[in-house]
């Protein structure tokens, strides 16, 4: 009999561990000619990678033209009619990113997100096959992202390529564009909120809303009207008025109209940036005149526009570089406070609006669109009388603080288990809390010393980008390519 002893079963297990291992790694030779050389160069000092990766993928793939593109814009990963598949999942090098889902969308607290720091993949596109190079570093104080793009032929399928992907990232899915922080962006969240607002939920005086709708719509329909005129085909409207009387949703409304016929919204929250206000706002007018015609929509006019970045702001209206196709809308709560070479001036803006509080007959319009609205509860008892009452006891309060006054109502006879209480009585317990409220607290923007054109009648009509997509990603699950059981982050803007 051998006896083998403790010592003899440890070096038969390391053995065994040894050889297993590297039998292993021989099995998973890489087939990505260029990593082993990519992890030798990237941990040691470096200066211009990008000349290193193409003169070794020069000789590596003699017969293969390559194009280069540092496009921070770019979207390979999540073009749609391409096929990405990694060369060799195990060399991937990648950087996980956990996203939490809203818990009303997922049972899951969230996903694992990875964004490629260095990937080799195999694309198909159309008839063509492409080898592509994904490499991300540090540049100054952001990280930038690099596509080398190999084809065995000549480079044109390559270019036609990045011209399709580059027109897929430009254009709008589901998004509307938001200026924020020096950098525009696709916002699929503000396009879910547009997308809910509706004109029969904006209760204003018929004549008033046919007037807004129809200064907004005709616009995009006169241009060959204008040019006959000889004037350029730009307007501006302001909207104005103390806060919750409808300006938003107006501006919802205008935003998901103007974008079904075709052209762009564009809605800007701020000219604050890393760039300066004046950088900013070179960046809008000049997104707003490629995207011509197009609605500029600037919120909270006052606060954008002070007395250090009004002169600029006022020549870019003006349009010397010419901003034909361009209707910018501007809202403020604070007309008083506006500088009259934007209040007053005409062909800057020529129309203006007043979102005043509503009047007896509004009220009681705001009052039917309630009891239209509750008519199939069976429960709640809404006779015309109480549209009079409550038209009566407002008098006041803005469109949200109605409302508010239905909202609360309605929860708090949710809430009431007994039912002891009415709908008529609950309405009017809540106009009071509110009415007591009001009376206590000093409404702002609310003079009345304003002397401004009314809404019925007419005015005379007389750098490159550092690559921080990672940094400004929007967090909705279209931006994830899911492929080999994870998800990978989308390489640029969403």
């Amino acid at each position: 009999m051998i006896h083998t002893s403790k010592s003899d079963v440890q070096s038969l297990e390391d053995a065994f561990v040894q050889v297993s291992f590297y039998d292993d790694c021989a099995a998973q030779a890489s087939a990505d000619k260029l990593y082993d050389d990519w992890v030798k160069q990237a941990s040691g000092k470096r200066s211009d990678p990008e000349i290193y990766a193409a003169d070794a993928l020069r000789k590596l793939y003699p017969n293969h033209s390559l194009v280069i593109s540092a496009d921070w814009q770019l979207n390979l990963l999540r073009f749609p009619g391409a096929y990405a598949e990694p060369v060799n999942p195990s060399e991937l090098v990648t950087e996980a990113i956990f996203v939490p889902l809203p818990r009303h969308t997922s049972t899951l607290p969230g996903i694992l997100v990875e964004s490629v720091a260095y990937g080799a993949f195999k694309f198909s596109w159309e008839k063509y096959q492409y080898l592509v190079y994904i490499a991300k570093w540090l540049v100054g104080f952001g990280q930038i992202t690099y596509h080398f793009i190999l084809h065995e032929g000549p480079e044109e399928p390559s270019r036609d390529f990045l011209v399709a992907a580059g027109a897929f990232s430009q254009a709008l899915h589901d998004e509307i564009w938001v200026y924020n922080q020096g950098f525009w962006n696709k916002d699929t969240g503000l396009y879910s909120e547009v997308q809910k607002a509706n004109w029969n939920d904006v209760i204003l005086k018929e004549t008033f809303k046919k007037s807004l709708k129809s200064d907004v719509y005709s616009f995009f329909k006169s241009e060959d009207i204008y040019k006959e005129l000889a004037i350029p085909w730009k307007r501006g409207i302001i909207m104005y008025g103390p806060p919750g009387n409808g300006k938003t949703i107006s501006i919802k409304a205008i935003m998901k109209a103007v974008q079904a016929e075709g052209h762009s919204p564009l809605y800007v929250k701020s000219f604050q940036s890393w760039k300066g206000e004046e950088g900013s706002m070179a960046d809008v007018f000049e997104m707003a005149r490629k995207e011509a015609p197009c609605v500029l929509v600037l919120e909270d006019l006052d606060s954008l526009i002070n007395d250090r970045n009004r002169s600029f702001f006022l020549n870019q209206l003006d349009g010397l570089e010419g901003n034909d196709g361009l209707l910018v809308i501007g809202t403020t709560n604070h007309f008083e406070r506006l500088d009259p070479g934007l209040s007053t001036r005409p062909s800057r803006f020529d129309r203006k609006y007043l979102f005043d509080d509503p009047d007896r007959d509004e009220r009681a319009l705001y009052a039917k669109y309630w009891q239209k609205k509750l008519a199939h509860n069976e429960d709640l008892k809404f006779p015309d009388s109480l549209v009079t009452d409550v038209a009566n006891l407002t008098s006041g309060f803005s469109f949200a603080y109605l409302k508010e006054a239905f909202v609360s109502c309605l929860v708090l006879l949710a809430l009431d288990e007994e039912k002891k209480t009415t709908f008529e009585a609950a309405l009017k317990a809540q106009i009071k809390s509110l009415r007591d409220q009001l009376d206590k607290t000093p409404r702002s923007g609310t003079t009345r010393n304003w002397t401004v054109q009314p809404a019925s009648v007419s005015m005379p009509i007389t750098l490159p980008k550092p690559d921080t997509s990672e940094t400004r990603m929007n967090f909705s699950m279209s931006n994830f390519v899911h492929t080999n059981g994870r998800y990978f982050s989308a390489q640029g803007r969403s």
